[in-house]
């Protein structure tokens, strides 16, 4: 089974504060364990803006359609990762999601969407979240996730409040229906 490209939502009963009503793109799946970045968390003290400020990046002229910073994961909160639309094909170290995503962590991104050069659709991650082999299998199993598609309108949505509810809404579940508990029949 390969979760690339695929959304990872929290199940009510997700017993990890730093993961509840979470949304995580999955940007690699494998026997070797699982990397993604969680999409409606924002940095609420950074801006793209100030941002580009610390890395000494002149920011342009343009500053309407600069991404929104998120907190990634609980993984390297100083590394950051841009998760974009596939039309951007600027840097070496882009990881090709699959055909409607990609995800770059190399500084020369951020200069482009600065330079309005970027992907038309992005956001930026601070920090990762991780699985080794088998652990998001077993997260699976026990009823902490749920696996839902991803689509352009829900990862790069400015409304990160509602993308929880949008996911699930997509999987076609309200989440009052939702329980916590796991079970066998």
């Amino acid at each position: 089974m390969d979760l690339s490209g695929k959304l990872l939502i929290a199940m009510p009963g997700m017993a990890d504060p730093r993961f509840q009503k979470s949304v995580i793109f999955l940007c690699a799946h494998s026997d070797e364990g699982a990397m993604g970045l969680v999409i409606n968390h924002p940095a609420r003290e950074l801006s793209f803006p100030l941002l580009l400020e610390q890395l000494s990046i002149d920011p342009g002229a343009d500053q309407g359609s600069m991404p929104v910073v998120y907190l990634g994961g609980p993984v390297e909160h100083a590394r950051g990762f841009v998760l974009h639309s596939a039309d951007y094909h600027g840097a070496a170290g882009t990881l090709q999601v699959d055909a409607r995503f990609g995800m770059t962590a190399t500084q020369d991104i951020l200069e482009d969407i600065a330079r309005g050069s970027g992907p038309h659709a992005c956001l930026l991650a601070l920090g990762y979240s991780g699985w080794g082999p088998g652990q998001i299998e077993t997260e699976l199993q026990e009823n902490a996730w749920l696996v839902g598609e991803a689509n352009e309108q829900i990862v790069f949505s400015a409304d990160s409040d509602a993308k929880w509810t949008a996911a699930l809404a997509l999987m076609g579940i309200d989440p009052l229906t939702l329980s916590g508990a796991a079970g066998r029949a």
